[in-house]
């Protein structure tokens, strides 16, 4: 269980994410979204796609930066959460999709947007 200043870190970088991606003219649609599938940090509308984004926050990249954290088993995990996402919220059902990454890295001071991050 992370501590709670590592929380804290983790809901600062995703309200930083939301912020910078509302700047950017998408609509939040979920924050925070659970299922027995996993958790969609943020769910957000670009347009007519609904937009599934993962916020990634290190403070330290000693084993990789907030990007590098995103394996292929976290990307399988993020794809079934959202394909119940979408089975739930029937009205998204035949929207396009795709999969965005918000990385965040504290030595760089600087929030990385990775739109179409990986494929479903």
């Amino acid at each position: 269980m992370p501590d709670r200043s590592r929380q804290q870190s983790g809901k600062d970088a995703e309200r930083q994410a939301l912020e910078h991606l509302q700047q950017h003219g998408l609509r939040l649609l979920a924050q925070n979204w659970l299922c027995k599938r996993g958790e969609l940090d943020l769910v957000m509308l670009d347009g007519d796609t609904v937009v599934f984004v993962e916020v990634r926050y290190r403070k330290n990249t000693q084993w990789g930066g907030a990007l590098d954290s995103i394996d292929g088993r976290k990307q399988q995990k993020l794809i079934f959460a959202a394909q119940y996402f979408l089975q739930r919220e029937s009205r998204w059902a035949n929207s396009p999709c795709r999969f965005d990454v918000v990385a965040i890295d504290s030595h760089l001071a600087q929030l990385n947007w990775l739109q179409n991050a990986f494929d479903s």
